[in-house]
């Protein structure tokens, strides 16, 4: 079965390198790799051409989350496309098998793997991780949830519903929502895993779930979040952290991380339940060009050796 893999990127070039190398440190033989770049000015493109990558461009007063996506699906030619973020990369090389299997179902629509935090990710992320990306696969998921930074799609089903251009986040959501509303089955692999990395801002990271926010309440028009969630929200995963950080010993190094990044969290949730402005080609490039470009598990190990990235500096 052929696949295709799918990068969407802008001025990726601290990450972009390690993402294509550990994909061609696979042992799925040359999958087809398509980047969908908006518009970078660093050295993301530069970098790229040092690989065997397909290179699809789209304008920044054009780009939406959905529709770079839907770009770079409709210039793949596999019949199972993986998605995964510039800011990522495969701990293992069998990454790519692990993910595609369960499509061996023909009921499964969607896979997605696990993700943990880079050395950058503040703590209270790392804690995201642990509770949505769990050590234990479930093949047949009850529930919608998925995470395209790490995902496997049958493009058939893309061609029959593409992801939906005009939200400003949580396109993933609303696409694996559409799938088991269809009758199809979504499958979460924990051994698939991906080094996800982030550098955020606390104002980036407040606009982030603020998006995201925006776009839930569009696929979920019903859905609240008072004021008094907000607070109930923000204090039970505070003080969750900072258990947590007590638990391991660094609670002071890290106390103002966790204070700080909850509140942006699920202030920016808040905020963004409550917009009221108009969601435009506007709205979309604020969000995405900043102005300045659950309990205390121990990981399962595997017995697979993992790729050794100090051979990555050659492509920097």
């Amino acid at each position: 079965m052929k696949i295709s893999i799918v990068i969407r990127a802008f001025n990726e070039e601290q990450h972009i390198g390690r993402l294509l190398y550990g994909i061609s440190k696979q042992d799925y033989p040359e999958p087809e790799v398509i980047l969908v770049d908006s518009g970078s000015t660093d050295r993301t493109l530069e970098i790229a051409s040092q690989f065997p990558v397909k290179i699809v461009h789209i304008k920044p007063e054009d780009f939406t989350f959905g529709r770079s996506l839907n770009m770079g699906v409709a210039a793949s030619s596999g019949e199972l496309v993986v998605l995964i973020s510039a800011h990522c990369y495969p701990v293992f090389p069998d990454w790519l098998d692990l993910l595609t299997q369960p499509f061996n179902v023909k009921e499964v629509a969607l896979s997605y793997g696990k993700q943990r935090g880079g050395e950058s990710n503040h703590y209270s992320e790392h804690q995201f991780f642990r509770k949505y990306f769990p050590d234990n696969s479930v093949l047949q998921q009850a529930h919608p949830y998925s995470h395209n930074a790490n995902a496997a799609i049958r493009r058939k089903l893309w061609e029959a519903h593409p992801y939906d251009e005009n939200l400003t986040g949580l396109e993933d959501l609303a696409w694996s929502s559409w799938a088991m509303d269809s009758g199809y089955e979504i499958a979460y692999v924990a051994e698939a895993e991906v080094i996800h990395q982030h550098n955020e801002t606390m104002p980036q990271v407040f606009n982030r779930y603020k998006r995201e926010a925006i776009a839930l309440k569009q696929i979920l028009p019903n859905s609240t979040f008072t004021f008094g969630l907000f607070l109930r929200k923000w204090l039970g995963n505070t003080l969750y952290d900072l258990n947590q950080a007590r638990r391991e010993k660094v609670f002071v190094k890290q106390f103002g991380s966790i204070f700080q990044f909850r509140l942006m969290q699920y202030w920016g949730t808040y905020r963004g339940y409550h917009f009221a402005g108009k969601i435009d080609a506007q709205l979309h490039r604020a969000f995405y060009y900043p102005a300045n470009i659950l309990e205390n598990k121990v990981a399962k190990s595997r017995n697979v050796e993992k790729i050794d990235y100090t051979q990555e500096t050659n492509f920097l």
